[in-house]
């Protein structure tokens, strides 16, 4: 399935929970999207107590021709109904009750991506690849993805899906930026092994790398937004807004293009996810698809934000050499010499 380098996420489409952005303008930011090739809509059933999808459906998915043109994704396992604990999770029955309720309100007749919100430990993977399974053989979803779930639990998830001859996760959506890089220790690695195209959330950590933010204007922050972002506003985050500053000076650009620019260079990443209260928002961001970094200015970026990976990768690097017969791999040289045989020397 293809879909545009930057999806519109529509989180805050609705101002039900006393913010976010009003039915006229989530209209027009979707109407500029789509104006600007885009063709990627991402929303869930919970999100503003479901008023996204319905804005969703009453602009495109009543409108054939509009609809079919556009790659719409929502998500299941959030629950709307307190007290009623099938009401969300990933167990059959509230499953194939959520995609009904969100075809109701997309007003459509199928779901062209259908993530798994968040892992449910209550319910056998099993019961709930084999419900998305038939979901998708009823034709109500064309294909389905995971967010915010352990590797090895996706990983067990596809494997038993390709054993049974089911549907497999096609896409992982995962929290991933230049200040969330652990997903780089397994989640990235197992996408790429199982061939899932990652979109990433909060590309912009909250706001932090939306230029907004700047060691000049440190402790003046609004206070809606600053208490959230407070936290990351450290001299390490500082440091790399100066170098985002000075690559996006070279390139005539803001600060947020080259935070999404360097992610969507990343390994794995098929189109990310942003976020746009006001339409100026999304003008500002959608400029990222024209920004191409140089693998010098990518490395400057990678170098002040890489995450130590930890075990078993450290352990894994380390010991390359004595794998590969003393070769290089990943910049980690051969064994320690006592580990060598010396030349027509056997081992034991």
């Amino acid at each position: 399935m293809r879909v545009s380098p930057l999806c519109l996420g529509a989180m805050t489409f609705g101002e039900d929970l006393g913010w976010g952005t009003s039915v006229e303008e989530s209209q027009q930011i979707i109407d500029r999207y789509t104006e600007l090739g885009g063709n990627f809509i991402d929303t869930a059933n919970f999100y503003t107590r479901s008023h996204s999808e319905k804005i969703i459906g009453d602009h495109i998915g009543r409108h054939a021709a509009r609809r079919d043109r556009l790659v719409i994704a929502t998500k299941f396992s959030g629950n709307r109904y307190s007290g009623d604990p099938n009401g969300g999770g990933a167990g059959r029955k509230s499953l194939i009750s959520a995609c009904e309720n969100s075809l109701r309100r997309l007003q459509t007749d199928y779901i062209d991506l259908y993530w798994l919100h968040m892992w449910d430990k209550n319910t056998p993977i099993e019961e709930t690849m084999g419900a998305l399974d038939d979901l998708v053989a009823a034709g109500k979803v064309r294909y389905i993805g995971v967010s915010d779930t352990p590797a090895w639990k996706i990983a067990e998830a596809n494997l038993i899906a390709r054993f049974r001859g089911w549907s497999t996760f096609i896409g992982l959506q995962i929290e991933y930026s230049l200040l969330e890089r652990t997903v780089e220790q397994e989640l990235v690695p197992m996408a790429d092994e199982f061939g899932l195209g990652i979109t990433p959330w909060s590309p912009l950590k909250s706001g932090v790398l939306s230029g907004k933010y700047t060691r000049r204007n440190a402790g003046q922050h609004n206070a809606d937004r600053g208490a959230m972002v407070g936290g990351f506003l450290t001299e390490k985050t500082y440091t790399l807004i100066d170098e985002l500053e000075v690559i996006a000076k070279a390139h005539e650009t803001n600060v947020a293009s080259v935070a999404l620019a360097w992610l969507h260079a990343q390994k794995g990443v098929s189109s990310i996810i942003i976020g746009a209260r006001r339409l100026s928002q999304l003008d500002d961001n959608v400029r990222a698809v024209d920004v191409n970094l140089s693998a010098e200015e990518l490395a400057r970026l990678d170098k002040l934000t890489k995450p130590s990976l930890g075990f078993p990768q450290s352990m894994l690097d380390m010991a390359a050499g004595m794998i590969n017969g003393g070769t290089t791999v990943n910049g980690v040289f051969g064994p320690p010499s006592e580990y060598v045989m010396p030349e027509g020397g056997q081992p034991y």
